[in-house]
């Protein structure tokens, strides 16, 4: 019997595995703070992927502030990660998670419509792209629904609200979100998120501010939901 042929890793797959070469993905710090990744082409071949895989991979680590890409330099990792991580964000459970993001990100959206750039929103649509098509895997979709959320940070141009959401996403590198993401996240429930995301931004897009903050609080208020049933089981 021949062997079936190993499926090949996609960018979100090998960012999940870079995160957890600096400390993001609970398997220690192989890389430390100010640490400049290997070549694209080294990444490339060590995970026998494309380079244009192992680029995307980078940028998605990018827009969750893991990183920085420095022009003509390199990739480096950024300073302050998982080892000086606040004991608050260690424990917090996913429920917690949640209503800090109801706390944040409806006025995020406020301030996305003043801020984002057609650029910005192109990066978005791309996203939304690729996380409609990833609905039947919880994994990938959880991966690039953080950079979703990162990137909608990013679009504000706050500095302080852009850190905040990294220490957010750290939550979600726990092991009990891990638990739980496996519990919520189904087909189902996956495709209901992407048709809010893209409201979302379409609200943004149309320069809403009302409508996308409160299109955002619905989003988390069905998010919270589903947590809340899965803990309840």
């Amino acid at each position: 019997m021949t062997e079936k042929p190993h499926k090949r890793l996609g960018s979100v797959e090998i960012a999940g595995l870079l995160r957890c070469e600096i400390g993001e993905g609970g398997q220690g710090n192989v890389l430390g703070p100010g640490e400049r990744f290997p070549a694209e082409r080294v990444l490339a071949a060590a995970h026998g992927v494309a380079r244009g895989t192992v680029r995307e991979a980078i940028n998605l680590l990018a827009a969750e502030g893991l990183v920085e890409i420095r022009p003509g330099s390199g990739t480096y990792i950024k300073a302050g990660r998982a080892q000086d991580t606040n004991p608050a964000v260690k424990n917090a459970s996913p429920l917690e998670l949640i209503d800090t993001r109801f706390a944040l990100e409806p006025h995020m959206c406020r301030l996305a419509v003043l801020h984002a750039t057609p650029q910005d929103l192109e990066t978005l649509d791309n996203l939304l792209a690729r996380m409609e098509a990833s609905e039947d895997s919880a994994d990938m979709f959880s991966g690039l629904d953080t950079a979703f959320h990162t990137l909608l940070a990013q679009t504000t141009r706050n500095r302080l609200l852009i850190w905040i959401v990294s220490q957010i996403n750290s939550v979600r590198n726990q092991e009990q979100w891990s638990r739980m993401r496996h519990l919520t996240l189904n087909e189902a429930t996956i495709a209901q998120y992407n048709v809010q995301h893209r409201q979302i931004v379409e609200a943004i897009g149309s320069r809403e501010p009302e409508r996308a903050a409160m299109l955002m609080k619905a989003h988390l208020e069905d998010a919270r939901l589903s947590l809340t049933r899965a803990a309840a089981t």
